[in-house]
């Protein structure tokens, strides 16, 4: 078997950052009204700013998916061709064709192995873990991995209209968007990013890939955020495809949503104590071999519990250890880790033999992953 090196990381943030007090005005106001949850939210998850690849002026989009993913692409430092390209998102630009093969086309390669894995944050992960695996195993000599997320558009007022304007003609008090859709429009953002996977390291820095693992806890919770779907009060989910597109627009059936109840009771405890400690057994992993902590955090709110979890499992990581780009790049999803690897990896912060431990949880219907680097 192979070893794997990231070689190269590459990101793509559209347009310029958008500020706080700025997204309202590129996103709209549902039903022309001010969001009552935008403040409480922002303060919560801490990010100060974020990219959409909308235009803020026409409100226009600027560039899609596909096209994000391929600038990530385009700014990895290739020495000669790919023979394999794995593409994680939440938000491809249609239902068919895949991701993958619409940035196969804006990248305009020559033919090549083209795979696409779905999900929600863990999807970028699990392009990630192909590549790698496909590297080990020396079926790939030159593997790019992306993760990207465009989900501005599902977040523009007019997406919610038909919503609002059937609660005003029920005479409905307070036709203001349900928490559970209003909260993930100030929560998320657009953003790719890319990895070049090697089985030979060339420096300045490459970093070796020690083991990627993943795991599903689908058996014992249901979904927690989903999108074109309805789900029922026993927790399960009716897809869109067996909901009237009359309904669709009542409910928003296409939006995403999230169960925020849920997540603050699972996503530490599920996504950090289960996984962890079956990694500490089966690679013997020790909080003192990690250098850096990379989280990826939906928002700054679950810092503290995801530190008091480390510590309850005798895992502690002091915060000094610790690297996330959450409040200035925002949350994209699958894109992420991506960024948040790929500004620390320019930062010319890393040493030789420091050690990377990478965490992406995914509460869709809670799934995690960790990752075990060392910089060469």
């Amino acid at each position: 078997m192979n070893s794997v090196y990231i070689n190269s990381t590459g990101t793509c943030l559209p347009n310029q950052p958008v500020a706080n007090d700025k997204m309202e005005s590129v996103l709209g106001m549902v039903g022309g009204k001010p969001s009552r949850a935008r403040r409480i939210i922002l303060r919560n998850n801490g990010i100060k700013s974020r990219y959409y690849a909308i235009d803020p002026e026409t409100g226009l989009p600027t560039m899609n998916n596909a096209q994000m993913t391929a600038h990530a692409v385009g700014a990895l430092d290739l020495t000669a061709p790919a023979d394999l390209l794995v593409t994680g998102t939440s938000s491809p630009d249609q239902l068919l064709p895949n991701h993958g093969v619409m940035v196969h086309g804006e990248l305009g390669w020559d033919c090549l192995e083209v795979v696409a894995t779905a999900g929600i944050c863990l999807s970028g992960f699990s392009a990630f873990k192909y590549a790698y695996l496909s590297v080990k195993a020396g079926e790939a000599k030159r593997a790019v991995a992306t993760g990207s997320e465009r989900v501005s558009p599902h977040f523009m007022a007019h997406r919610f209209q038909a919503e609002v304007d059937h609660k005003i003609n029920a005479l409905e008090e307070r036709p203001e968007l349900a928490f559970e859709k209003d909260f993930l429009r100030w929560m998320l953002s657009d953003g790719a990013g890319a990895f070049l996977l090697e089985s030979e390291p060339r420096g300045p820095l490459s970093l070796k890939v020690h083991w990627l693992e993943l795991f599903s806890y689908a058996h014992q919770l249901p979904a927690c955020m989903f999108a074109g779907a309805q789900q029922n009060q026993d927790g399960t989910l009716t897809g869109w495809a067996d909901v009237s597109p009359e309904q669709w627009q009542i409910d928003s059936t296409l939006a995403i949503k999230q169960d925020v109840r849920l997540l603050n009771a699972e996503v530490v405890a599920t996504t950090v104590g289960k996984p962890l400690r079956a990694l500490q057994k089966k690679h013997q992993l020790k909080a003192e071999d990690v250098d850096w902590f990379l989280p990826h955090i939906s928002s700054m709110y679950f810092a503290k519990p995801l530190a008091d979890q480390l510590d309850s499992m005798e895992f502690s990581i002091p915060k000094s250890k610790w690297f996330t780009n959450l409040t200035s790049c925002g949350n994209t999803g699958s894109a992420s880790p991506y960024i948040m690897l790929d500004e620390l990896f320019n930062s010319g912060r890393i040493k030789k033999g420091q050690k990377i431990l990478m965490y992406v949880p995914e509460s869709g219907r809670f799934s995690s992953s960790f990752a075990l680097l060392e910089a060469v």
